[in-house]
């Protein structure tokens, strides 16, 4: 990779190539293998506009320090998802590591995104609350305002209509629930703004892990609802982040 900037560099400062052309050629330019375990994209954020994070489940905690240290070389902030409270114990080795215990993010560095907008998130109940963090969280770090509300399900239906106006107010709508999955069609009846719907695992037995509300959530009849994988904070996050960005 350091012998493919040089060449690149060297072609600019010769006058060969435009210096426009040498950033459309940094997107694409070649992986760092760490170990024999992963191979790190340091551009993208040139070519997305987010960097790469590191999904904590399936790797061991030394995989996941040398991962993150890999990527800060490359990025003021690194995120690390779904990290447990017995996993983040044993990144000592990384100085400055901040923990999110709700959320399960880690983080290392400060955040440099400064996108604007207001994400609202409702969940349908308080064990929908982790996967809701890791969405707050996430866009904080995008630099999003995020409204929270919590326990506000249609087993409670007056719980949800008592926040109408928080609704209104919100650009992009993120909605969390387990169960049945029923929030999301509900809201999508009262909003005006783009509604992500994510499935949680929470439920009985017929909820098979998050299955039921995530074919609810696809078969709803409110339109504007998109819906992301089961469990996926994250990702409805970023496509908030997303969303609110072609506004510039």
């Amino acid at each position: 990779m350091q012998d493919q900037l040089l060449k690149l560099l060297q072609s600019v400062a010769d006058g060969k190539t435009k210096p426009e052309i040498a950033l459309e050629n940094l997107k694409h330019l070649d992986f760092e293998a760490v170990g024999d375990f992963a191979k790190i994209d340091h551009h993208r954020t040139l070519r997305t506009g987010f960097p790469e994070v590191v999904f904590g489940i399936g790797k061991t905690p030394a995989q996941i320090i040398e991962i993150m240290r890999s990527l800060k070389q490359s990025s003021p902030i690194v995120m690390a998802t779904k990290i447990s409270a017995d996993v983040h114990e044993k990144l000592v080795g990384l100085r400055g590591l901040k923990y999110f215990p709700v959320a399960q993010i880690c983080t290392l560095g400060e955040p440099t995104l400064n996108l604007t907008g207001t994400v609202t998130i409702l969940t349908a109940g308080t064990a929908d609350i982790p996967i809701a963090e890791e969405a707050a969280i996430t866009a904080e770090l995008c630099g999003l305002t995020v409204k929270r509300l919590w326990d506000v399900g249609v087993a409670g239906i007056h719980r949800l209509l008592q926040n109408q106006r928080s609704i209104d107010d919100a650009e992009v709508l993120i909605v969390v629930a387990g169960m049945e999955g029923a929030l999301a069609s509900v809201v999508g009846g009262l909003a005006d703004c783009p509604i992500i719907a994510v499935p949680t695992s929470i439920g009985y037995g017929a909820s098979f892990n998050g299955i039921a509300p995530l074919l609810g959530m696809l078969n709803s009849c409110a339109p504007g609802i998109g819906v992301v994988n089961i469990d996926n904070g994250f990702g409805a996050a970023i496509l908030a982040a997303q969303i609110l960005r072609q506004r510039r």
